[in-house]
């Protein structure tokens, strides 16, 4: 059975994505999540980073407010665990949904689309370079052996 295989209600996601202040799409193959604050001020915008999971939204929300303490804490954020691929993210057409309102978020609409491209190149290496570590044995031991 592929990943990949399972099915998503895009326009309620869709939906959570047009209204959330901070938006964390988990990826526990590679234990990594891709943030999208969407919050903007006149001196600050927007901001896309990849950082480690976390075990809560409330934890989530805290790294957020430690990052960016000039923004009140955020209220409305949106939580994706995504057991997929990264491409199927694009495939979907979710990634694009991301980018649209990130961009929209900001007042430099170019720099914003440059981030999530840079953002999104990370995230397929972060995947090929845990995928490479699996198919290697790297971090990872054996659970049954063979009896020869």
């Amino acid at each position: 059975m592929d990943r990949d295989d399972f099915a998503v209600d895009l326009e309620e996601l869709f939906n959570d994505i047009d209204n959330a202040e901070v938006v964390s799409i988990s990826f526990p193959t590679f234990d990594k999540s891709a943030v999208f604050d969407m919050r903007s001020s006149e001196t600050e915008g927007p901001m896309l980073r990849i950082m480690p999971m976390v075990s809560s939204p409330r934890e989530r929300i805290r790294s957020v407010r430690r990052l960016r303490p000039g923004f009140p804490r955020a209220t409305n954020l949106t939580v994706i665990p995504w057991h997929g691929y990264v491409d199927t993210l694009v495939q979907n057409g979710i990634w694009q949904k991301l980018v649209e309102r990130f961009s929209l978020s900001g007042p430099n609409r170019r720099e914003t689309l440059d981030t999530c491209d840079s953002t999104l190149k990370e995230l397929r290496h972060c995947e090929k370079t845990e995928m490479t570590a699996a198919i290697l044995g790297d971090n990872y031991h054996t659970i049954w052996t063979s009896r020869n």
